[in-house]
């Protein structure tokens, strides 16, 4: 587990504009991976079909790097896409299980932890282990315990079947390489009310300054989430940047 000098080291070279692309990643693996990687409990797959760069007439984005896992914390995110309201639309009571999907280093997955209170959890999941360290270290840093770290695949977000309540999806779903697998494995993971919560990049805004491939339009959401078995339940239109949808199972 990597420590707060080497976090901070992490992140001083990322912000520095005479650390060089291959410097900065050789540098900040041999911090990442110094001592011995934590395990995470996975689920096999078999062997899966190439990865996707196209579903259902939208072209998927890449992962974001752990490189970028500064910009997630940056201090212009409240201003900009008003998180709290987020939250707050979310609902979620204390005792529940929660999954902060494509969590990266914690940023909703902590106040998550906050809102389900002890006798709950938040299973915060993510492909990258470095995010997930990352992650670990900021709860550590905070005195937060309930949060489960969760190394997902490509495919499947290794989930515990119908045990959870919510899971949050913030501006990570447009990435997915295997969009349905990961959406049929998630609706597998919900509680009988268990909902999906969405929040992608309002395509149908063009104020919304983000790249195109990194926003949908809610036609095209409801598109693909109907495909797999999930209907829209309630909306949100109340962020400045975001759709916030909210889908459970169809019947």
């Amino acid at each position: 587990m990597i420590g707060r000098d080497e976090v901070a080291m992490i992140r001083n070279l990322i912000h520095s504009p005479s650390m060089r692309p291959a410097l900065l990643f050789i540098v900040a693996v041999a911090l990442l991976w110094g001592g011995a990687p934590q395990a995470y409990p996975q689920q096999a797959e078999g062997k899966l079909p190439p990865p996707r760069d196209e579903y259902q007439g939208r072209s998927i984005a890449q992962t974001m790097s752990y490189h970028g896992a500064p910009w997630l914390i940056r201090e212009t995110r409240d201003e900009e896409e008003n998180p709290r309201k987020l939250i707050d639309a979310l609902q979620v009571k204390r005792g529940q299980t929660v999954a902060d999907v494509g969590c990266g280093n914690g940023f909703y997955s902590l106040q998550l932890a906050k809102l389900v209170g002890p006798e709950g959890r938040v299973l915060a999941v993510d492909i990258q282990p470095e995010m997930l360290e990352l992650l670990k270290q900021r709860a550590a840093d905070a005195g937060i315990n309930n949060i489960e770290p969760i190394l997902s695949t490509q495919a499947d977000p290794n989930l515990p079947a119908g045990e959870v309540d919510l899971i949050l999806l913030v501006d990570v779903y447009h990435e997915f390489a295997y969009p349905e697998r990961m959406l049929q494995a998630m609706r597998a993971s919900l509680a009988p009310d268990g909902r999906i919560a969405l929040a992608e990049y309002r395509m149908e805004d063009p104020a919304v300054p983000i790249k195109l491939l990194h926003k949908m339009t809610k036609q095209q959401i409801r598109k693909e989430y109907n495909a797999n078995g999930l209907k829209l339940v309630r909306e949100y239109d109340g962020l400045p940047w975001q759709h916030l949808m909210f889908f459970g199972r169809a019947e």
